[in-house]
């Protein structure tokens, strides 16, 4: 026993557009700010390797991972701080759009046809 598939759409009626206004932005993603801040911590914690006397209790990797781990978070907190502003920008000129919805045809010449 096979059975067809039943396209639900079938028996409905073509629905009128719907027409609504939207705000339209651009809008920062946090995360890369984030990881962007923390590599500008990771860099700032090498010059400040480089730029320190030598300590004969400490070798410079170890200088350099204190010295990384205290600078990453506030370097990622900086970053997000960047995007919020950026952020906060972008909500006052955000712009209006008009959009209507578009109904699928299947009755239409070529619709369902993937182009090659």
């Amino acid at each position: 026993m096979t059975s067809q598939p039943v396209d639900p759409s079938a028996d409905a009626a073509p629905t009128p557009a719907v027409q609504r206004t939207i705000k339209v932005r651009r809008a920062p993603k946090f995360v890369p700010f984030m990881i962007a801040g923390a590599l500008v911590g990771v860099v700032v914690a090498g010059i400040f390797t480089m730029l320190s006397p030598g300590v004969e209790q400490f070798e410079p990797s170890s200088i350099f991972g204190f010295f990384t781990v205290l600078l990453m978070v506030p370097g990622a907190g900086l970053g997000a701080i960047v995007a919020l502003v950026i952020d906060r920008r972008s909500v006052r000129r955000a712009q209006t759009a008009v959009v209507e919805s578009v109904p699928d045809n299947q009755d239409e010449p070529g619709a369902g046809e993937e182009s090659v």
